[in-house]
């Protein structure tokens, strides 16, 4: 049961309140930095935990439970902690808040449509959002971490803050539509 993939999502799980405390320690640049590290070591764990599991032929079903359970934890929790330190302020609230309550709810219809014996599986578009998504929070972690650095793109300049809000968005976008799709085959069971 615990296989190399279930220990990779648990770390994850385990891992969400050192990010936490890295993000919210008062202003400092390098916890931020920390913070994003740690936010990429934990998003490459996410692609390896289902990548060895399906590979080995060790996927288990405490992993596919964990799995999508480490995942809503560390967004929800960086959501959170990013708006609380006003680093997503604004009107960019709405693309989170639009992501939480996605996670939310399918969260839910997931759990009604299992004692059903229904299987809603991943599409690839849901995993265009998740993409997108990871990238949005990573490049908001990295506002505080390098406040002022921009790189040379196209003729104009590229921020952490440019990259961060315009992927929320999409995120947000894609959070919509892949929510209309889940909830679409729920209905189909619900009396």
């Amino acid at each position: 049961m615990l296989t190399l993939p279930n220990i990779l999502t648990l770390s994850r799980i385990f891992a969400v309140p050192v990010l936490v405390w890295l993000l919210w320690w008062p202003a400092w640049r390098l916890g931020y930095g920390l913070a994003y590290g740690m936010y990429c070591l934990m998003g490459i764990t996410d692609y390896f935990d289902g990548y060895l599991a399906r590979a080995k032929g060790t996927v288990s079903k405490l992993g596919v439970f964990l799995d999508p359970i480490a995942d809503k934890i560390m967004v929800a929790a960086v959501i959170l902690v990013l708006t609380g330190k006003n680093v997503i302020g604004g009107v960019h609230i709405i693309a989170a808040l639009v992501i939480l309550l996605r996670e939310i709810a399918v969260s839910g219809l997931r759990e009604f449509l299992g004692g059903l014996r229904v299987s809603v599986p991943v599409s690839k578009l849901a995993k265009w959002k998740t993409t997108f998504q990871m990238v949005a929070l990573g490049s908001l972690i990295l506002i505080p971490a390098v406040p002022g650095w921009s790189v040379p793109f196209t003729g104009g300049w590229i921020n952490p803050a440019s990259v961060g809000f315009v992927t929320l968005w999409v995120a947000a976008g894609l959070t919509l539509v892949t929510g209309w799709d889940y909830l679409r085959v729920g209905l189909k069971h619900m009396d």
